[in-house]
């Protein structure tokens, strides 16, 4: 590899104990076959399904991931309150509450090349937040002060609001991946002013399943409209990521892959 490039690996929504286990079982020999820098994984459904525990942090880090982002799951464990503002390289998205704990980005670096990452969330088909356009921009021009490679999670659920982004912050970040909707996109592709851009990375964790959930459950919810505690399903377990090489001195990105691998024996 050329001496100015390196390579990001960004892994989609990692979903409970079949989706950490598909970290520990492959990721190490996915870094070093791809010869990754640094490690990035949306784990907001990474304990039981919906938000994330101290225990789960550890555990993903363990695995190899350097920086964990979140999503609008954030909160579902009440003891992310007490974590995610001491517990560094975990962030949830910035257009949330200004009050809310934590932080929407942060720097880390390897081998004397800095890479910021910034976590969004989307308003389209989800909730009342903050405006991602608005607030990402005032992120980016921070981050931009220290390092022009940037990457930003975003957590969205409409493909309209996800292109916009991307097209909107295109050149002004390495890459915009959308996360969120559990289902990998063909759309993978470098954005004329050279961000990387790709809908959706997909899910790390149970395929047969209804994005990451036991089919029963989601079935008697659809069809009889009662209530159901969703559990995460357990077969078919596979990892969804992309891995991204960027010109560290100008920070936009030559060249973007989608995968999904089975992950044998879990």
């Amino acid at each position: 590899m050329q001496d100015n490039l390196f390579k990001v690996l960004f892994v989609g929504d990692v979903v409970g104990r079949p989706g950490r286990n598909a970290l520990k079982r492959s990721l190490e020999a996915i870094k070093k076959r791809e010869n990754i820098l640094f490690t990035i994984a949306n784990c907001e459904n990474a304990s039981g399904g919906f938000g994330i525990t101290y225990s789960a942090v550890d555990e993903i880090f363990s695995s190899g991931v350097d920086f964990i982002t979140l999503g609008n799951h954030t909160w579902d464990k009440r003891e992310a309150e007490n974590f995610i503002g001491e517990v560094k390289n975990v962030i949830r998205p910035a257009n949330f509450s200004p009050l809310a704990p934590g932080k929407g980005y942060s720097i880390i670096e390897k081998n004397n090349i800095s890479l910021g990452v910034i976590s969004l969330i989307g308003r389209v088909f989800m909730d009342n937040y903050e405006n991602p356009f608005l607030i990402g921009e005032k992120v980016i021009n921070e981050v931009r002060q220290k390092t022009s490679n940037i990457i930003i999670d975003f957590h969205a659920e409409a493909t309209s609001e996800k292109k916009a982004l991307g097209y909107f912050f295109d050149g002004k970040v390495s890459a915009v991946l959308g996360t969120h909707t559990h289902v990998q996109t063909a759309d993978e592709c470098i954005l004329r002013n050279g961000t990387a851009y790709i809908t959706d990375v997909g899910m790390t964790g149970p395929y047969d399943s209804i994005i990451g959930n036991n089919i029963e459950d989601v079935l008697t919810r659809f069809l009889k409209g009662l209530p159901r505690r969703l559990e995460v399903a357990t077969k078919d377990v596979r990892i969804a990521y992309v891995v991204l090489t960027i010109d560290k001195n100008t920070g936009k990105t030559f060249e973007i892959r989608r995968y999904i691998e089975k992950i044998e024996g879990v």
